[in-house]
């Protein structure tokens, strides 16, 4: 069974995508990004993965804070990635009770970084993105492409001990992630890695489809906007239970 991480994109301390609500419950949706969390967890989720928007574009942590008070917030584990590119950023995010960071543009630029982490921390801990769009690696957020194979990147990261990739696979005319199975368990079958899928899904159906590479190593992947649009079947009966509560507090969290 895949294990579904709810994406939160935090930007200026706010939530990039609100919950789409059943009709009059609206107001227990929340830009907080705390409460977001909680709010997930309610449903169920087993686990989180937070991207630090402002992060990607400057390169270091930005939302320290609030990713803090997320972790406070919920007993699940949180997976935080953007602009995690140097050292002291990423042990700041262990200290403050992050369980795994994904790391994309320094597994590139810096290898030497990702060795050490792996030894001090541990593979389960660091997790390394990889994004593609016509068979090509891009970073900095999707900003730059550069001229390195993913497959072989992918390898080299396995050789350092590295045991989690994200991967996300861009179409070249909308820029948007698309879910490309063939791409997906052609790269699943060649690394022989542990693989989250990032972004793509859309319906169950695509789930179900998504869940055949399992077999692969494709154990688990990133939802992002379909959630928050209540694409799944059970997502309506979240709202209207959650029509009835007067706030998202720690009883949500059991």
């Amino acid at each position: 069974m895949l294990l579904i991480f709810p994406s939160i994109e935090i930007t200026k301390g706010r939530c990039v995508q609100l919950v789409q609500g059943e009709r009059g419950s609206e107001r227990v949706y929340s830009v907080d990004p705390v409460q977001m969390a909680v709010l997930w967890r309610g449903e169920n989720a087993k686990t989180l993965h937070v991207i630090d928007l402002d992060g990607v574009s400057e390169g270091v942590v930005k939302n320290r804070e609030i990713i803090r008070r997320m972790v406070q917030s919920v007993e699940i584990p949180i997976q935080v990635g953007g602009g995690l590119r140097n050292g002291p950023d990423i042990r700041d995010l262990f200290e403050v009770g992050v369980y795994r960071v994904s790391i994309g543009t320094a597994a590139v630029e810096k290898p030497a970084l990702i060795r050490s982490l792996l030894k001090e921390f541990g593979a389960r801990k660091i997790a390394i993105s990889i994004q593609v769009c016509n068979g090509k690696m891009r970073v900095q957020g999707g900003k730059r492409e550069i001229d390195v194979p993913p497959l072989r990147h992918a390898q080299e990261m396995k050789k350092l001990g590295v045991s989690r990739i994200l991967y996300s696979s861009i179409d070249p005319q909308t820029q948007t992630k698309r879910l490309a199975l063939d791409e997906l368990e052609e790269f699943a079958r060649a690394t022989n890695i542990r693989i989250t899928a990032q972004g793509g899904v859309q319906t169950y159906q695509d789930l179900i489809r998504l869940q055949e590479l399992e077999k692969y190593g494709v154990d688990s992947v990133i939802i992002g906007k379909p959630l928050y649009e209540n694409r799944f079947p059970c997502q309506r009966l979240w709202r209207l239970n959650e029509r009835e509560l007067n706030d998202l507090g720690p009883t949500r969290r059991s």
